[in-house]
């Protein structure tokens, strides 16, 4: 009976761990819906953006000063995690990427103190505090209320950063979503900005009339664009994010569904397997007056 009555804590037990992770699948699969409508529509804006931007080119080279190349000048890495746990190798991916970009590209500028680590996500802080990296602070609380407005401004400060020459180099590390199932790990450079080749022809850029003049529409387009490039970076690690945790979740919740049915087989067998021997005892034991 000491063993039927530990198989039957088993079962309340996992019984309660599948309500908890069907529970939060279906969150997951919530915040993921409104997150991917949110990423999917903005993706088409953002292209367009890119592409008027182009167009505004001179010879393919920007004049501004966040396209400024500096060489051997400061890095700061933006990794961006999770503030939860419980989306399978999300965090961890971001955390690796991370590690090795500095150790492959960044690792003589680091032991000279030369890059920082800003992160987005407690995850990826707490591991990298814990790892000893030179962790200079977060901006966690962008996921707890992810907007335009408030991408925005720490846009802005990124590009004060860069433009007061306090980093020469301003790098994202993050999960691109392109579907439920996969998040595609991408390092992209935020600053300085990498050249842009026009889209359209030599020919098709007179075809344009700027009014009041091209520099001004320049000054206008170019911080628009970078704070349009965070807030896309942002949404796009935080749909990543939620279809990671519904696939973890609905995973988590298949694996108690199968642990439960073996444990209902092991039961019924032990189960049966008392009864069976309560009965060999009764029979015994009426036997044993008979005689």
């Amino acid at each position: 009976m000491a063993n039927l009555k530990e198989v039957r804590t088993r079962i309340e037990s996992v019984n309660s761990t599948k309500q908890i992770t069907s529970a939060m699948k279906m969150v997951a699969a919530s915040k993921l819906r409104k997150s991917q409508n949110a990423i999917m529509s903005l993706r088409p804006y953002a292209e367009k953006f890119s592409e008027m931007l182009a167009m505004t080119t001179v010879n393919g080279q920007q004049s501004t000063v966040f396209a400024e190349v500096r060489e051997d000048g400061k890095i700061l890495i933006i990794p961006l995690s999770s503030n939860k746990g419980l989306c399978g190798v999300f965090n961890a991916n971001v955390i690796r990427a991370t590690m090795n970009l500095i150790k492959e590209e960044y690792q003589e500028l680091y032991d000279n103190d030369r890059v920082d680590i800003l992160c987005i996500g407690s995850k990826v802080e707490e591991t990298l505090k814990f790892k000893k990296y030179n962790v200079v602070g977060n901006h966690n609380e962008l996921l707890d209320d992810l907007t335009y407005d408030n991408a925005a401004v720490f846009a802005e400060r990124l590009m004060k950063d860069f433009e007061d020459k306090k980093y020469d180099k301003i790098v994202f590390v993050y999960n691109q979503f392109k579907n439920a199932a996969t998040q595609i790990l991408v390092t992209e450079q935020f600053l300085p900005m990498s050249s842009q080749q026009s889209a359209v022809s030599s020919q098709s850029d007179t075809d344009f009339i700027f009014q009041p003049n091209k520099e001004e529409i320049l000054g206008t387009m170019i911080p628009k664009s970078l704070k349009l490039q965070v807030y896309k970076i942002l949404l796009d690690s935080f749909a990543s994010e939620q279809g990671a945790r519904m696939i973890s979740m609905t995973q988590a919740t298949d694996n108690a569904t199968e642990l439960l049915k073996e444990l209902n087989l092991t039961y019924n067998k032990a189960r049966q397997s008392a009864i069976t021997n309560e009965l060999v005892e009764i029979v015994s034991g009426a036997d044993a007056l008979k005689g």
